[in-house]
């Protein structure tokens, strides 16, 4: 094994400690700022979105399928639908708007 390959995993374990480590250490006591904690309550909503809509755009031949799609999820979650009903539903409207247009 290559030194360099080394040198990159010792990066990325030492960067994916950081990550989980820092917070522990620098916010040990309860944050009582109301917008900090709105702040840090909409962080995972917003970087789900973020990774995943560019995914959604980006997974069928044409945008028309993709955003059919999209259109179908966001309708049914909207309707409190499970998340198997939503991207089941999604699929096969992609798929049959994708088949359609070709």
């Amino acid at each position: 094994m290559r030194l360099e390959i080394l040198l990159y995993v010792f990066v990325m374990a030492l960067t994916t400690y950081l990550v989980r480590m820092l917070p522990m250490t620098l916010f040990r006591k309860k944050i009582k700022s109301r917008f900090a904690r709105s702040f840090f309550y909409y962080i995972p909503y917003a970087v789900l979105a973020a990774m995943t809509l560019p995914a959604i755009l980006y997974s069928t031949d044409g945008y028309l399928s993709a955003l059919a799609g999209l259109a179908v999820a966001v309708v049914l979650s909207l309707l409190n639908q499970s998340l198997i009903v939503v991207s089941l539903a999604a699929c096969v409207v992609a798929f049959l708007v994708g088949m359609i247009s070709f």
